[in-house]
């Protein structure tokens, strides 16, 4: 038996944290939330080996997504990398360039919609 895909969302904002659950409704994924840049991350540090993704909002008001982001890559395991999405309202350019160089291993760019989300999921889990 195959275990249950896990996915963790961190965003300060709760309906943005519910559009996500919503759109994992009838998927065999299972959600995780978490509402700040400082539990996101103890989460996903303590956590590391139950983890299969991480949505991350970059601008949250106690450290950003892209700080997250660099302290899961800093603590990752060399052989195995957790994907890392950034969920954020603003990427234009230069922007998007700074998350993948920070270690994001996508963007999606608020408002989604569901077929784009699944998508996401189904490049990096699959």
């Amino acid at each position: 038996m195959t275990r249950q895909r896990t996915i963790l969302i961190v965003d300060d904002n709760f309906m943005n944290r519910r559009l996500v659950a919503a759109m994992l409704n009838g998927t065999p994924y299972r959600l995780v939330e978490r509402d700040s840049g400082r539990d996101g991350l103890d989460y996903a540090l303590s956590h590391r080996e139950e983890l299969d993704l991480v949505l991350l909002d970059i601008g949250m008001p106690d450290i950003s997504g892209t700080e997250v982001c660099r302290s899961i890559r800093d603590h990752e395991a060399r052989d195995r990398r957790l994907p890392v999405i950034a969920y954020t309202a603003h990427a234009m350019g230069e922007e998007r360039r700074s998350f993948l160089n920070a270690g994001f291993d996508d963007i999606l760019i608020k408002p989604i919609t569901r077929t784009e989300f699944l998508a996401v999921l189904e490049k990096h889990l699959n």
